[in-house]
């Protein structure tokens, strides 16, 4: 071979190696040594091109974590066993270097098939790191976030894709105080990850992790959600119809409410690892509000997969939205003289009617950004115990870290309880502003300034309300989404302005 191609071999060979780091150039190793010690110049380069084409496509899929954790289409990036893996010895790195607790790690998950294969990748990686794994199985996302602190562990991750279809998953990540992790040390996990390298990171094999499975993870959760009712109420005498989603409430839901007295009928409590949040949960009520009717119940409460949402539906089958819930719960601890600083912490999604009804109750509200964790951080900050959003998502900060769909439940039952009303009665609290939501599935998000058709619709629509009503448009944070909000004086000018800017978001970026 002549000098000037063993020189390209060996700058091929300088770049594999700065490369392989990356692990993303297993399959392509061999063509290239082929390429470069057999074959000719021409293949050389070709087998440079396709390592740094693979190279540049896995560092252009770039950012892991989004609103809520890492969230994407199981068995494609970022979902994949082999992002998991790298995932799961990242955290135990960053984590358990900045803890003094025992050396362990939570891992719970929903009813997902995908749960399975990164169940076992995470775990594997957090094994590799020298930190042991407990093993929960199916499990509420908040009971992950209240054993993960009890049991003094160093994180709890969650593997689940709350309200999502099953063909989704996600991560999330709770600290060892049980909050969702803050951005910098997501930055910090990502980069790790996204670096692929930890070879200066890995401990002896004498002090690799173990894993085990917690028998008694459901009934230490279960335990503490009843604590949350309080000990002079009883639930004898009311019969409540449970939509469990298929999810991760399944098992701990009905027995919650039961063991509190109440007489419990479930639904969507078979989950197939196919069928979660499939036409029912929290999203999906026209089910539990049949069987709410059918029964003759005082109540039905729909969970999403992962059970940290919470919609309500009244003996009449219809319907009350987290707004209500929140107003009503609101009330309740007002009365009770337990509403921190007489503060509750909202989004702009939340209902005008919500706003003017805090008003006249003499209730203070502030507006977080959209997402759980912006209306976390506003409550922390401003001293706030209640706070939530319209898609059923609450936090009560007295009780616990994050939100909980069954714990918020359960508030909404002492309201009704300590009122002696009926929950179609309590949701009279306010009456809703006429509003419009659509979602609209998107291929992709680019900033709506650059989109002429979209930007017109929203300017339009803002015109024609001339500040009677509200638009709020924007993307989802863990779906291909872009959410249409119009508030107006009537449902007609509502559904029309909604429309008409669900229609230009279609042509322009729709699927």
């Amino acid at each position: 071979m002549m000098l000037s191609n063993w020189f390209i071999v060996l700058i091929n060979l300088v770049k594999l190696g700065s490369l392989r780091k990356h692990r993303v150039f297993c399959y392509n190793e061999p063509a290239f040594y082929e390429a470069g010690m057999f074959a000719s110049l021409r293949h050389v380069f070709v087998g440079m091109w396709r390592c740094v084409f693979v190279f540049e496509e896995i560092m252009a899929m770039g950012k892991l974590f989004g609103t809520d954790g890492i969230r994407g289409t199981a068995n494609q990036y970022p979902i994949t066993a082999e992002t998991a893996l790298a995932v799961g010895r990242a955290t135990a790195y960053v984590l358990k270097r900045n803890h003094q607790g025992l050396n362990r790690i939570l891992v719970g998950k929903d009813t997902r098939l995908s749960g399975y294969m990164l169940e076992n990748a995470l775990t594997s990686g957090i094994c590799s790191m020298g930190v042991n794994v407990m093993l929960t199985g199916p499990l509420p996302t908040p009971g992950i976030a209240f054993l993960t602190r009890t049991m003094r562990c160093v994180a709890g991750i969650v593997i689940s894709a709350s309200h999502n279809p099953f063909e989704d998953n996600g991560i999330k990540i709770f600290s060892s105080y049980g909050f969702k992790l803050n951005d910098s040390i997501e930055k910090e996990i990502e980069e790790i990850v996204l670096s692929g390298d930890f070879s200066d990171k890995i401990p002896a094999n004498s002090e690799i992790g173990r894993a085990k499975r917690i028998d008694d993870a459901a009934g230490r959760y279960i335990e503490f959600c009843k604590a949350t009712f309080p000990a002079s109420l009883t639930l004898a005498g009311m019969k409540i119809v449970l939509d469990c989603a298929n999810g991760a409430s399944y098992k701990v839901a009905p027995t919650v409410f039961s063991e509190l007295g109440a007489e419990v009928c479930t639904i969507h409590d078979e989950p197939s690892g196919f069928n979660i949040n499939e036409n029912c949960g929290s999203q999906f009520t026209d089910d539990l509000k049949r069987k709410v009717v059918e029964l003759g119940a005082d109540i039905g409460l729909a969970f999403d997969g992962d059970a940290d949402r919470l919609i309500a539906v009244d003996e009449k089958g219809q319907e009350v939205d987290g707004d209500h819930v929140i107003a009503i719960c609101a009330k309740q601890l007002l009365d009770a003289g337990q509403l921190k600083n007489k503060l509750v912490v909202i989004t702009p999604m939340s209902n005008l009617g919500l706003r003017l009804a805090f008003d006249r109750m003499g209730i203070r509200w502030m507006d977080a950004g959209v997402g759980d964790r912006l209306v976390l951080e506003m409550m922390q900050r401003e001293g706030a115990c209640l706070g939530g959003e319209q898609s059923g998502h609450v936090i009560f900060l007295d009780k616990h870290t994050t939100g909980d769909g069954i714990v918020t439940a359960l508030q909404l039952l002492t309201a009704i309880r300590t009122s002696g009303e009926k929950l179609s009665t309590l949701a009279q609290i306010f009456k809703t502003a006429p509003q419009r939501l659509i979602n609209v599935t998107v291929r992709e998000k680019p900033e709506m300034k650059t989109l002429p058709k979209t930007s017109s619709a929203i300017k339009a629509a803002e015109e024609a309300l001339s500040g009677c009503g509200r638009v709020l448009v924007r993307y989802s944070g863990t779906q291909p989404m872009c959410r249409v909000m119009v508030e107006a004086v009537d449902d007609a000018t509502a559904h029309k302005l909604a429309d008409d800017i669900a229609v230009a978001i279609k042509e322009e970026i729709g699927v």
